[in-house]
């Protein structure tokens, strides 16, 4: 199963194959999403990579607290807005390459029914209505509940997803139009 969120072209598939493989148990379900922004690749990865602050773009995070300095291996522990079925998560940052624009996180606790989630996000330079752009690819695996079918699993981490994307793009895109250039606060 995925969920493109704008058109296929033959670099989405060369990317995906090359980076979002997971492994896909027998209670499990797998899929993708993608979106282009109009943004510089440089803005975008800037806001990706910030393992420590994800609430620069991710809606339903209000808080985040570090256990560790920002390596592969850390352990950060998201506090969630209401509303959701959840109020905390722990996850642990898996790869992180500012070469190649690859981001990995895997949940490892808290307080929500996401077992065993793992995602991996990638930042791609591209044209977008003629100007620099960025395709960003998120993929996942997770456990499907007991009570829950693969279809309702996947339909639900798609939509948290498909918001974190969306508010990406206009956080993204909102630097780009006010002359942000440069990456933001890489630390």
């Amino acid at each position: 199963m995925h969920c493109q969120m704008s058109r296929s072209t033959v670099s989405e598939s060369d990317f995906i194959k090359r980076y979002h493989k997971h492994d896909v148990g027998d209670n499990q379900c797998s899929s993708f999403l993608v979106k282009h922004i109009k943004a510089p690749l440089p803005i975008v990865w800037s806001l990706v990579r910030r393992f420590d602050q994800p609430q620069r773009y991710k809606p339903f995070v209000s808080r985040c607290t570090m256990k560790g300095d920002l390596k592969i291996g850390t352990v950060r522990e998201i506090s969630v807005k209401s509303g959701l079925p959840a109020t905390t998560s722990h996850e642990r940052l898996e790869l992180l390459d500012d070469e190649e624009h690859i981001f990995s996180m895997r949940i490892v606790g808290g307080d929500h029914r996401l077992k065993n989630y793992s995602s991996v996000v990638t930042a791609h330079p591209e044209v977008v209505d003629g100007r620099q752009g960025t395709m960003v690819i998120e993929s996942f695996v997770v456990d499907v509940p007991e009570g829950n079918t693969r279809d309702e699993t996947c339909y639900f981490v798609e939509a948290l997803i498909k918001c974190n994307l969306k508010s990406l793009a206009d956080v993204s895109e909102r630097l780009a139009v006010q002359g942000q250039t440069e990456p933001i606060d890489i630390v």
